[in-house]
């Protein structure tokens, strides 16, 4: 249930309201506009009725909120969250844009890529030290040696690295070593995970399951939410369909019905989505075109080489290109690059 408070509210009334909701056992979640205060009831709001809160002279009104989900429910939040990385901001008019290669595979591949997609414009430094991977056999990556080298990379080029957590026993090292930290599409529902995760004070980037839905992927939301983190960036990497030509089916849709449920900001990832390198570029258009509120790709200096998914990473100097695309495409769109 949310209450809309009138715009002027005193904040003593507001405090009263609250206080009182507190005392029958609800918590209160606050979003404070430019111009009015909503406060989100979390509880089993069944005992209460709607109607009565219209007698408080300062409501303006009392809904029931249909879906399972709250603290990431937009009627919680009407404005657009804004995510603060380490200065760079994901969610408003700018454009965020995360590259690197899939795998960490060494210092001076990352040294290398690093310097090649700051030049460029990316904002953050993206790359795997611990990989899930589908076949016990495959690379799993350099785990702690591949997370202090895109660290190491990532402090050359003043950027922020982003890296997808595996399991809750590595959030001490991930808390003073990563900037973003991702949650990969087959721990979306790996609940311990993602309430450890809301106990920190640290941005999380949740990808879509394989196949969640776009309810699932927001209550997944919710639990990092309802621990107390709510610095949670949405990320679009593709689901599971009939269809075999693309690693995966990119719902660009579900950008748009994110951003009408939800206030978080929502990026996405073209390349895990379809596997196909030369498909990246365009479909990184379509996805800012379709409101996105940045992207996360795959750059490699030697794709042909790569331990991990070469197939779908772009080179240094199609990047380049993809990004001088962006900035001519952004204005049109009313963002910025």
């Amino acid at each position: 249930m949310i209450i809309v408070m009138k715009a002027g509210a005193p904040r003593e009334a507001i405090g009263e309201l609250k206080e009182s909701l507190e005392k029958q056992g609800f918590t209160i979640h606050e979003s404070i506009g430019v111009s009015q205060e909503v406060m989100g009831i979390v509880g089993d709001t069944s005992v209460l009725d709607p109607e009565q809160f219209l007698v408080h002279p300062w409501v303006e009104k009392a809904m029931r909120v249909q879906e399972p989900f709250k603290r990431a429910n937009r009627l919680f939040h009407p404005e657009d969250s804004v995510i603060d990385v380490s200065g760079v901001p994901v969610g408003g008019k700018k454009l965020a844009v995360i590259a690197g290669p899939c795998s960490v595979e060494g210092k001076e591949q990352m040294e290398t890529i690093a310097a090649s997609v700051k030049k460029s414009g990316a904002v953050m430094l993206r790359g795997g030290a611990f990989k899930p991977r589908t076949s016990p056999y495959s690379f799993q990556g350099l785990a702690e040696k591949g997370l202090e080298l895109i660290r190491a990379a990532g402090d050359s080029q003043h950027l922020p690295i982003v890296t997808e957590i595996m399991s809750a026993d590595k959030i001490p090292e991930f808390v003073d070593q990563v900037d973003l930290i991702q949650v990969g599409a087959r721990n979306m529902q790996n609940f311990t995970l993602l309430k450890e995760l809301g106990k920190l004070n640290k941005p999380i980037l949740l990808k879509r399951g394989l196949a969640a839905t776009i309810e699932e992927w927001l209550m997944s939301a919710e639990y990092i939410m309802s621990e107390g983190n709510e610095n949670v960036i949405l990320c679009e990497r593709g689901i599971r369909t009939f269809e075999t030509y693309t690693r995966n089916t990119l719902d660009l849709s579900s950008v748009q019905a994110v951003k009408k449920l939800s206030h978080l900001p929502v990026i996405v990832d073209p390349s895990h989505a379809t596997g196909k390198a030369w498909m990246v570029p365009q479909l990184a258009k379509a996805a800012i075109a379709a409101g996105a509120d940045g992207l996360i790709i795959e750059v490699h200096n030697d794709p042909k080489h790569a331990w991990c998914d070469g197939a779908q990473g772009l080179t240094p100097d199609t990047f380049a290109q993809l990004m001088d695309d962006l900035r001519v495409l952004a204005p049109v769109l009313g963002r910025e690059l």
